[in-house]
């Protein structure tokens, strides 16, 4: 599942990830902002528990061309992807993937 909106701007937001297991030393609490013209896309994993697993997801997905900055929130699963260009989700997919969690889509 993803939503694709075109923002000029996020704001920050500093709610704390459940359950860290790392107590948050291998995650960032900010919310990324977009540049003008970027696309913000959130996206549904399921799997993650903690920050280490906010931390694998972003990473993965940090290295899709076009993707300027990541968020992924382990208490509600969503990670929030702020890129050039709309991405492919195929390629979404096979990052969460390598990272060991599973990409929700809508029936």
């Amino acid at each position: 599942m993803s939503a694709q909106t075109e923002l000029p701007q996020i704001g920050t937001d500093s709610a704390e990830a459940a359950g860290s297991c790392c107590g948050g030393a291998c995650h960032s609490d900010a919310t990324p902002e977009a540049t003008e013209g970027a696309i913000t896309t959130v996206y549904q994993v399921k799997g993650m528990t903690c920050g280490h697993c906010e931390g694998a997801v972003s990473s993965e997905i940090s290295e899709i061309e076009g993707v300027s900055s990541v968020k992924a929130v382990a208490a509600t699963g969503q990670v929030t992807v702020i890129s050039a260009a709309p991405l492919d989700e195929e390629k979404v997919r096979a990052a969460v993937d390598e990272a060991g969690y599973e990409l929700i889509t809508q029936p």
